[in-house]
């Protein structure tokens, strides 16, 4: 893939580490739930407000304190997003996949972002302009409930995450993040089959665990019989009997 192809007039100059061929961002925009009931205009509208961020693995899309200038949504790739402590440890917030968008409740504050975001792997994003958002409001305020729908979704998962690290076991937080990662496809009560995220290390992060505890609950929950466990991939062969495992 190359970096000198034309971008169309429509768009932005695209991000230094932008790469690859036009991409139509006018499709990608309208098969996203954000802006799935958006008319063709609005949706064009934005679109001169969006560039594409083809971000390599490891790589920084931002770090805490700097200016927000619009929120990002993860075509295909993984995102995680994380604080870091004055003694350098680091505390994952969230890992975000395909379809998800982040960095919208920031966007109206005016403050800089209070946490930073790095690429697991190889990603392609859009970076949707907050000039565009504000003036997609303006024209119609259901734009705005939207975006207010998701952050609302994102807050109560917040609140159940600060529960679950006030009030649950470690056990029943892994226990609780594995039902919730399951393919929901699967029939309740039988198997299913679910890969983690990231590696271990980032997963503990995200469960406020030690990588060195989450891995002892992993081989329990293995040596119980209530999973499989081959590299980043779990298998569980009686969901219910996980559901109600209690050590």
């Amino acid at each position: 893939m190359t970096d000198n192809d034309a971008t169309p007039a429509s768009m932005p100059p695209a991000d230094p580490r932008a790469r690859g061929p036009d991409i139509p961002v006018e499709q990608f925009l309208a098969n996203l739930p954000l802006f799935s009931d958006l008319t063709p205009e609005e949706i064009g509208r934005l679109a001169a407000g969006t560039r594409r961020l083809y971000a390599q693995k490891g790589e920084a899309l931002f770090s805490r304190g700097e200016r927000c200038e619009g929120f990002h949504v993860v075509l295909y790739g993984q995102v995680k997003l994380f604080v870091t402590s004055p003694q350098g440890s680091e505390k994952v917030i969230e890992i975000m996949g395909p379809g998800i968008s982040f960095g919208e409740a920031i966007l109206f504050m005016d403050t800089p972002y209070v946490v930073s975001a790095q690429a697991l792997r190889d990603s392609l994003l859009l970076h949707v302009s907050k000039s565009v958002v504000f003036d997609e409001i303006d024209r119609d305020p259901r734009f705005a409930r939207r975006l207010l729908a998701g952050m609302s979704r994102k807050l109560h998962q917040l609140i159940r995450d600060v529960e679950s690290y006030s009030l649950r076991s470690g056990l029943e937080r892994v226990i609780g993040y594995l039902l919730r990662e399951e393919d929901p496809a699967a029939d309740s009560g039988g198997p299913a089959t679910l890969t983690l995220p990231a590696n271990k290390m980032i997963v503990a992060s995200r469960l406020n665990l030690t990588p060195e505890y989450f891995s002892r609950i992993l081989h329990e929950l293995a040596s119980a019989g209530l999973i499989v466990l081959d590299g980043r991939t779990v298998t569980v062969p009686d969901v219910e009997r996980l559901r109600t495992y209690t050590g």
